[in-house]
């Protein structure tokens, strides 16, 4: 269909029969009338140079030519509706075994909430282009204080929208396959470069004591619902430190799957010895693994006294684990899980009260694993047990989480070795 207009002004440019750009304000705009649709095609070319903007219609009209013939429509989803089909296919993946678990797919879930924030939900998917989240890093970054998103959480929101984008390409619902985000610079933390930021054994013994406190408070005062949350995530926090766990594993732990083994030798030393169960359908590896951790700041059983004056006060002590057996391990209710915004404002509390001086370290929760994993490393365990326990593979403890502390420097530079039966031995 040509163009019903044949006199244009200074600022139009017929593009072919039956398209034209023109100016709005100081950028050019495209627009092509599409004959199967009844509909002008309308979208900005981003560009104040004329030369720029004939050379983008010709690109936008050949594609729109070609898509028409091939049966395609240009009028189609909004982010909000192309993020709502994208959710219902991995919502499918749960639970499969090539799939995901419940918890990877939350995760992806509030990680293109925070994108359509930032995006705008009405945004046409059509109108979507490759630079429009050069800003993303910026804009997530300007949340709240106690809210601080780290760098290693962009790279993960950033990666989980690019396989969104390829995924609605692939469908024909977008013009571009992914987003040009902007490089994030490696951070330089000196005897930790190009490692992940953690605690240090005194910053972790303050927090110990720190969490002591908080969650007698909030156990003695459960008129108050602040009261109650903060005993609860209290007990989260003291679970994640000693036990490394993930997450989405913590979180999705039932009672049946915590075992208190009642050694002899944890009662002596008033601590609980706790055999956890990861169950292959909650694990981000799909795999079931099973060990046991000291729990000395009795997190377990600080929660059971917590669930017990809050929900279960009539029944009998000897039959309370029999009550609990099904329920989630964190939650009040037995089936709702703590939002990471709880966990992470809980969180900050803690370390402020701490007194630890977070700075340019990207201190998370998640910080207690990767806490969790490098005491163990540098405690001399072998990588093989560690990556065992928590879940993850032995490449993955060399190349993210073997750091070198003063004490091993120390202990490799005075060890003295020697050839026996053809192995580098200890004297």
């Amino acid at each position: 269909m040509s163009l019903k207009k044949q006199s244009f002004n200074d600022n139009e440019i017929a593009i072919y029969d039956d398209a034209i750009i023109y100016k709005r304000g100081e950028y050019w705009q495209f627009r092509m009338w599409l004959q199967a649709e009844g509909k002008y095609a309308r979208l900005s070319l981003k560009t104040r140079s004329e030369s720029t903007a004939i050379d983008k219609a010709k690109q936008h009209y050949h594609a729109l030519k070609a898509a028409e013939l091939s049966g395609k429509k240009y009028f189609s989803l909004t982010t909000k509706q192309g993020v709502e089909k994208y959710l219902e296919k991995r919502k499918q993946e749960v639970g499969h075994e090539n799939g995901i678990v419940i918890g990877r797919y939350n995760t992806i879930r509030t990680h293109l909430e925070h994108w359509l924030g930032f995006i705008g939900r009405d945004t046409k998917l059509k109108e979507l282009d490759r630079t429009d989240c050069e800003d993303y890093y910026l804009q997530r970054s300007k949340g709240k204080k106690h809210l601080k998103v780290s760098q290693t959480t962009i790279a993960n929101e950033r990666n989980t929208i690019n396989a969104l984008v390829k995924w609605l390409y692939k469908k024909g619902e977008t013009n571009i396959d992914s987003f040009d985000f902007k490089k994030l610079s490696r951070k330089d933390n000196g005897d930790e470069a190009n490692r992940r930021n953690t605690f240090t054994d005194k910053e972790v013994d303050k927090i110990k004591v720190v969490l002591r406190s908080y969650i007698n408070e909030g156990i003695s005062n459960l008129a108050e619902q602040a009261s109650v949350s903060k005993a609860l995530v209290g007990c989260y926090l003291g679970v994640s430190l000693i036990s490394g766990l993930r997450r989405g594993e913590q979180l999705q732990l039932r009672w049946w799957d915590v075992e208190d083994i009642a050694h002899p030798l944890a009662r002596k030393n008033t601590y609980d010895l706790i055999k956890i169960k990861v169950r292959a359908a909650t694990s981000k590896v799909r795999n079931t693994r099973t060990f046991v951790v000291k729990d000395d700041g009795n997190y377990f059983s600080e929660l059971m006294k917590l669930l017990r004056k809050l929900k279960y006060g009539d029944v009998k002590e000897v039959d309370f684990r029999k009550v609990l057996k099904d329920k989630l391990v964190f939650s009040l209710d037995g089936e709702t899980q703590l939002t990471a915004r709880a966990i992470g404002y809980h969180f900050n509390k803690i370390v402020e009260l701490a007194e630890i001086k977070i700075g340019d370290r990207d201190l998370v929760p998640y910080s207690f694993r990767h806490y969790f994993i490098t005491k163990r490393v540098n405690s001399n365990l072998p990588v093989a047990a560690v990556a065992e326990m928590c879940g993850t593979s032995i490449t993955q403890i060399e190349k993210t989480y073997y750091h070198t502390t003063e004490a091993k420097m120390v202990s490799n530079a005075i060890a003295d070795y020697e050839y026996r039966d053809g192995l580098l031995v200890p004297k």
